[in-house]
């Protein structure tokens, strides 16, 4: 009998380490974007060792900042950097000018733990302030990634890219870019799919509630509704961020990203200045978000979903009020709110 309980317990021991393996808690360690448009935030390296001290090990900024870069050298903080939008020409003009990114703003900090360069941020031919960049996205992932791959690098090179590109979500399954964007969109995907990089994609569901509360309960927008929504095929899906991370791989499959992965490089409430927000409804989305990322979607059910929260702090800068106010730490580096990564 104690040899059979013996055995018993080795053998759960060994399943529950599977199940550990299969769950893939490291993907599911949420990140959190450092934006920086505001005149009171702390100093880069009271930035850094605020990450460090709340146990976020991964984070997003949108430009090479020197400073924010030598704050993170050694640090083993998991960064995405992004290249400005208006960047995007003279990287896509020549080899040699993404070269000279990489080496100034890459290669110069060997002790820092890049993971992905997001070349662009919501460049779409739908937006009016940034269609002017929509041809230069593709041609300067290639310049990068060539500079990448040619110094041994592994960093993968994606782009971040807005829910506005699709024409359909609704139900996930259908989800598909729009005709108008296809030109654009699909052979940035036949990279992505090529070179084993994610699609960065930021998703929101605050702005999808807020656009049609007629038709969305919040509580399925802030992860809170007891019953879900079931969709025509049968599946019930709980809550708004797994059915708009669903209609994003919907979309991909059509156009020949089966294979590529999306990693939310943006998601948040804000706390003040528009319709439905509050420091409430933001804890309750950004608490429920962790716990939910970790479990994945229908369509990819046991798979982590690596996501990054918006923002760090709030950036008084922004325009309009609702903008300011993304941050789940308050300039001074209080928390907003109780929130444990």
């Amino acid at each position: 009998m104690v040899g059979t309980l013996s055995q018993f317990s080795s053998s759960m021991a060994i399943l529950t380490l599977l199940l550990i393996a299969t769950l893939d808690f490291t993907a599911a360690q949420t990140g959190v974007c450092y934006g920086r448009l505001g005149n009171d935030l702390p100093p880069e390296s009271d930035v850094v060792n605020l990450f460090k001290q709340n146990n976020i090990q991964r984070m997003r900024i949108y430009n090479p900042d020197p400073a924010a870069l030598q704050a993170l050298g050694g640090s083993n903080i998991e960064l995405t950097v992004g290249v400005a939008n208006e960047d995007l020409p003279s990287i896509a003009g020549s080899q040699s000018n993404a070269d000279t990114w990489v080496q100034t703003n890459i290669k110069s900090y060997p002790s820092v733990k890049f993971k992905y360069i997001a070349v662009g941020n919501e460049i779409s031919p739908l937006r009016s302030e940034s269609s002017q960049y929509v041809q230069y996205v593709l041609p300067a992932m290639q310049n990068i990634h060539n500079s990448i791959s040619s110094a041994g690098l592994g960093i993968r090179v994606s782009t971040a890219v807005d829910m506005g590109l699709l024409g359909t979500s609704y139900p996930p399954d259908a989800g598909a870019f729009r005709s108008d964007v296809a030109s654009y969109i699909n052979p940035v995907v036949g990279f992505l799919a090529k070179t084993g990089a994610p699609l960065l994609a930021n998703v929101y569901p605050y702005f999808a509630y807020v656009g049609n509360k007629a038709q969305i309960d919040i509580s399925y927008a802030l992860f809170t509704s007891s019953s879900g929504v079931p969709m025509p095929g049968g599946v019930t899906y709980q809550n708004l961020f797994y059915a708009m991370v669903d209609a994003m791989y919907a979309a991909l499959e059509k156009s020949g990203g089966s294979s590529v992965e999306v990693v939310v490089s943006e998601t948040g409430w804000p706390s003040a200045g528009g319709d439905s927000t509050s420091v409430d409804n933001a804890m309750v989305y950004n608490t429920n978000l962790l716990q939910r990322v970790q479990s994945g979607t229908p369509k990819r059910p046991g798979k982590a979903i690596e996501t990054y929260i918006f923002a760090m702090f709030d950036e008084n800068q922004k325009n309009p009020e609702y903008e300011k106010n993304w941050g789940i730490f308050h300039p001074n580096k209080e928390l907003k709110y109780q929130i444990k990564f």
